[in-house]
């Protein structure tokens, strides 16, 4: 068990998500940088769909009231075991009564927390991930309970040493293909979409990132259809709006581009102000 002593600024329990129920609206979910919480997992030994934390910018207050082997992965916002710092990318053995902190941001957004054998938080439409309406809450709240599998007898040994490529964090290039209304742009639209530098707002949420800069907008609203995770959807106002892991299954604006799985996992480690362009892809 781990008891929250203090919640972050937005920390919320996910896995890969679920992806059966889009038929009835329900949002996929599921963690935003998929490649550091399944790096998380492969360092523990834990199935790849196991329950993480999810921390962002601003990490919890965890004291352990049972004995774990924990790893921190994604961002680096000096999580500490006691006061004493440790490193990111490694596998520590936790005690019970042990705190986890976490201090100022050094690089990128989102950091997650695994345990040995993942969290056993509640698992609705066979998923953990927090969500508003499906799970009882959307993010971590001070004094909550958080159920982990005890420490097994043997005793765990990992010998890895990882290292991650910075570029995940600083890559500003975001990889992405022709949306279905791509087409109806004109040439303006289209050269500034691929030339120019957008800058994130600071709306950021897991449903959807705020870009800054506008592009004038002709276009004819469309009937509500399909969209996800990495649609790049453009207000009546020019302004764009790219769809994350909590994005509603449909919408009405037009959906002028779509990024890559990669890219996706790469923006959300982006902070407001930072800047990004697009590199659209010819084909599928």
């Amino acid at each position: 068990m781990i008891r929250v002593l203090k919640a972050g600024l937005w920390t919320s329990i996910q896995d890969r998500g679920r992806f059966t129920y889009k038929h009835l609206g329900v949002p996929s979910a599921g963690c935003m940088d998929q490649v550091s919480a399944d790096l998380a997992n492969l360092l523990l030994n834990n199935p790849i769909h196991a329950a993480v934390l999810e921390m962002t910018m601003m990490g919890p207050a965890l004291e352990f009231q049972s004995s774990s082997h924990i790893v921190v992965c994604g961002a680096d916002i000096s999580a500490k075991i006691n006061q004493q710092p440790i490193s990111v990318n490694c596998v520590y053995k936790i005690q019970e009564g042990d705190v986890l902190s976490f201090a100022h941001l050094n690089y990128g957004a989102r950091a997650y927390l695994a345990v040995k054998g993942g969290f056993q938080t509640e698992n609705e439409l066979g998923s953990r991930s927090y969500y508003q309406g499906i799970t009882r809450q959307a993010k971590l709240e001070k004094g909550d309970l958080l159920d982990i599998l005890p420490l097994p007898n043997r005793d765990f040994q990992k010998h890895a040493l990882v290292k991650v490529n910075k570029t995940h964090f600083s890559n500003d290039c975001m990889s992405c293909f022709a949306g279905p209304e791509y087409a109806l742009l004109n040439a303006t639209q289209k050269s500034i979409l691929e030339k120019q530098y957008f800058t994130l707002s600071s709306l950021q949420t897991r449903m959807g990132f705020q870009l800054t800069e506008t592009i004038r907008n002709n276009l004819n609203p469309i009937l509500s259809s399909a969209v996800m995770p990495g649609t790049i959807q453009l207000t009546p106002s020019g302004k764009l709006i790219v769809l994350m892991r909590d994005s509603h299954t449909t919408g009405g604006y037009p959906r002028i581009l779509q990024l890559n799985e990669s890219s996706i996992n790469q923006l959300s480690q982006k902070r407001p102000n930072d800047k990004i362009i697009f590199k659209l892809k010819n084909t599928l």
